[in-house]
């Protein structure tokens, strides 16, 4: 073998070393449920690193915890 060979080698084993270690790293976990108000129904979701945003059909955005599922702010959407 080339010293090459030998160096491409142990480059590959490090980046999916680093990549494999990256993508085992614990994420903020997903809340088993979330409790919406009354009368809102869900059109979109979106996670962020530590909230959860659902907009309602009613032009709401209702941001919660990610970890524990508690609505932490309504945002009302104007036109």
């Amino acid at each position: 073998m080339t010293t090459l060979t030998v160096v491409m080698i142990g480059g590959l084993v490090v980046i999916i070393s680093l990549l494999v270690i990256r993508l085992q790293a614990s994420e903020t976990p997903l809340p088993a449920e979330i409790a919406l108000p009354g009368g809102v129904e869900a059109e979109a979701v979106t996670l962020g690193r530590d909230w959860i945003a659902i907009i309602s059909k009613d032009n709401r955005i209702l941001i919660f915890d990610r970890e524990t599922g508690d609505l932490r702010q309504e945002v009302q959407i104007t036109r």
